[in-house]
């Protein structure tokens, strides 16, 4: 007898597939596509422009036996689901996946969830639905208008400044920004000021700062009018004018958005915005946890809305009800700053809120469990009861001069419980007991000179907070986009601060001159807005395309014609070419720099750039250099390579550790510096 045909689930990824699997039992099979199985092909524009901007799709290069093992599959399924993520993308790659398989696109063959829960993934099962084709339309239009933008201008690039640049309609306006505040801080002239403090005591010292003078605003502007203020200040009293006293209240945040989680992650944790999406995928996806097996930790994280359901809500109710009382309960409604097409989807939240982060922490990794803990905390901090502080406000008068002194006390902890924003004023910072009328003694009076600022240039976290604030590009671009920006050389980042190099101002000018759509900020919005309406009013993706590429198009021919090469100055290597004896220069490609001869040409020799770490390989004695793996990922390696294969994830220091002999390794933690390279040694040092 044949055995039943089981049910066929198809999900992105293997992870993914490995959790769900566990949740619908031995009558259904999850297998993974592995992300997309057709796309525009890379070799060419991929876009018919002659034929109505048709997409001309085809099975990526590499896909074939994953393809072939889906058909397999598909044909021998008593029925076939679709449960790849619920958003654009996903949708497209379910609308694929339909085409490859020849599924009906119109039957109920898709299912979404927004959490990777057995109660949620059973009831997605339950409620099937066909491909929505607005979603579907609404990827392809940004995935056309992004090929056409990317693929007609990048190689105008290539020709006119340097091999393996690009442009992109999101990346533009987002280098432009960073070049603009680059121009902002060159322009910047700064003003002096003063600031006039003077040291007070009364049971406690304490200080107030000059903020008026005869009731109003006071600016000092130079040294001159300090010195006479303070002058006057010594020899005169300083009497009590007025003392407030207000209760305020301050409210938990809104649960994560996508953007939100970004800056967070950047801020309190350090993390670049690529690694926070890679982290979160992991957390969404599932991470085996002693006790429970593979478990979906988070909810969705591609998210615009801080919407949260009713479910999720109870959940985190009976959590703060049952651990810390009922005053720290609060129901909290967040609203969305705008009307957003991904509302579909809740704010990134734990799928499981009584899997604290302590109790699953020896499950997850250092960077999972910082993350978790992160979403978790801002969580259940959003439903949670404001924190109380008392304000206390003094105005304190000298010879007309008034000095302003505050202080606060936190009377009721609320949602810092369990969240800390990382502000200043949450610590006590008192006042003494003071009544109008008294008069007060000075023990110190100080002024001090200062200069205007010019603005901060941006960070991950800002950036991705002025992306979002100027409506430019989506949550789930942000962390591409910021990379390749980088990959480029447009920008590069110190110390999590983003600084655009010469190759981004001439890029940017380039673009401002030549494609000033591409790079304006309101135009980019506004598309933005156009391309959501493809989704939410069924809009013609078409009709977006065709209304914008007529600009494109004469401005690729003007731009051709009036753009000059661009020459830049050689930046030799200091190394002699081995073949012909002339100087090695750096050369610039798409797979970033290389060493290559000035006698090209007639010599074609190329090698790769390698920097010395200075430090011996222990091994043969050549030195230790730095080299990227296949993925990009950095790594230290002996440059005897083949020879020899001595290597480290971690720079050597070039001391051996005491305790075995291994090579010790840069290991930053908050309790080591360095540490021994191996693995099964646990020497390290502060």
């Amino acid at each position: 007898m044949a055995a039943a045909k089981k049910n066929l689930v198809i999900v992105e990824s293997p992870s993914k597939a490995k959790t769900i699997g566990k949740f619908l039992g031995s009558r259904y099979k999850v297998i993974a596509s592995v992300g997309h199985v057709r796309d525009l092909p890379k070799s060419k524009l991929g876009v018919d422009i002659e034929n109505d901007f048709e997409p001309q799709y085809i099975s990526i290069r590499g896909k074939g036996d994953v393809i072939k093992g889906l058909k397999k599959e598909a044909k021998n399924a008593a029925k076939i689901y679709l449960a790849t993520d619920p958003d654009r993308e996903g949708e497209a790659i379910s609308w694929h996946l339909a085409f490859l398989l020849g599924i009906d696109q119109s039957q109920p063959c898709r299912i979404v969830f927004n959490e990777i829960t057995k109660k949620a993934v059973q009831a997605a099962i339950k409620n099937p639905r066909p491909i929505d084709l607005k979603l579907v339309d609404a990827q392809q239009a940004r995935r056309v208008l992004d090929r056409l933008v990317g693929y007609q201008i990048s190689p105008l690039l290539w020709r006119k400044v340097r091999r393996g640049l690009s442009a992109g309609r999101v990346q533009s306006a987002a280098l432009k920004i960073i070049c603009d505040r680059e121009n902002e801080i060159k322009a910047f002239v700064p003003k002096e000021f003063w600031n006039i403090t003077a040291e007070l005591k009364k049971d406690k010292k304490f200080t107030a700062k000059l903020t008026e003078y005869n009731g109003k605003k006071i600016t000092v502007e130079n040294k001159t009018q300090a010195d006479e203020i303070t002058g006057v200040l010594k020899n005169g009293d300083y009497v009590v004018k007025k003392v407030d006293e207000k209760e305020r209240q301050r409210r938990p945040y809104a649960p994560f958005t996508t953007s939100s989680l970004q800056q967070e992650a950047s801020t309190k944790l350090g993390f670049y915005t690529k690694k926070t999406m890679l982290i979160a995928q992991q957390l969404y996806e599932g991470v085996e946890i002693k006790g429970h097996g593979i478990v979906g930790l988070v909810s969705y994280i591609r998210t615009d809305s801080v919407r949260i359901s009713d479910e999720a809500k109870a959940a985190a109710k009976d959590y703060i009800l049952e651990n810390l009382g009922e005053n720290y309960y609060k129901n909290n409604v967040y609203s969305n700053k705008k009307k957003d097409v991904q509302d579909a989807h809740e704010a990134i939240r734990p799928s499981h809120v009584e899997m604290e982060p302590d109790s699953i922490k020896d499950s997850l990794s250092k960077d999972q469990y910082s993350l978790y803990r992160l979403i978790w905390s801002r969580f259940m901090a959003s439903q949670m009861a404001p924190a109380k502080f008392m304000n206390v406000s003094a105005v304190i008068e000298n010879s007309g001069y008034g000095l302003r002194a505050t202080g606060s006390k936190l009377l009721f902890d609320g949602y810092l419980k369990v969240y800390s924003p990382g502000k200043e004023d949450d610590a006590d910072k008192l006042l003494p007991s003071l009544e109008a009328g008294e008069t007060l003694t000075a023990t110190n009076l100080l002024a001090e000179q200062n200069f205007t600022q010019p603005p901060a240039r941006f960070t991950e976290a800002s950036l991705v907070k002025d992306l979002e604030e100027k409506d430019i590009g989506r949550p789930s671009t942000y962390a591409p986009i910021i990379a390749t920006i980088i990959d480029r050389k447009y920008v590069t980042r110190e110390k999590k601060t983003l600084f655009p190099t010469e190759l981004g101002f001439i890029v940017t000018q380039m673009m401002e001159e030549y494609f000033k759509e591409i790079v304006d900020t309101g135009f980019t919005a506004e598309m933005e807005d156009k391309l959501d309406e493809v989704e939410v009013k069924d809009t013609d993706w078409k009709d977006i395309i065709r209304g914008y590429y007529g600009t494109l198009a004469k401005e690729l021919e003007i731009a051709d014609k009036e753009i000059k090469k661009v020459e830049f100055e050689v930046e030799l290597t200091g190394e002699m070419c081995e073949k012909c004896g002339k100087p090695m220069a750096i050369k610039h490609g798409r797979f970033g720099e290389f060493a290559a001869c000035t006698g090209y040409p007639e010599c074609k020799n190329t090698k790769p750039i390698v920097k010395s770490t200075n430090v011996k390989c222990p091994k043969c004695g050549k030195d230790i250099v730095a080299r990227k793996s296949k993925t990009g990922r950095l790594f230290y390696g002996c440059s005897g390579y083949p020879d020899c294969q001595q290597s480290y994830w971690n720079k050597p220091i070039g001391r051996m550790c005491p305790k075995c002999g291994s090579m010790l390794v840069e290991k930053k933690t908050k309790t080591s510096k360095y540490a021994c390279s191996n693995s099964e040694c646990d020497y390290k040092e502060e």
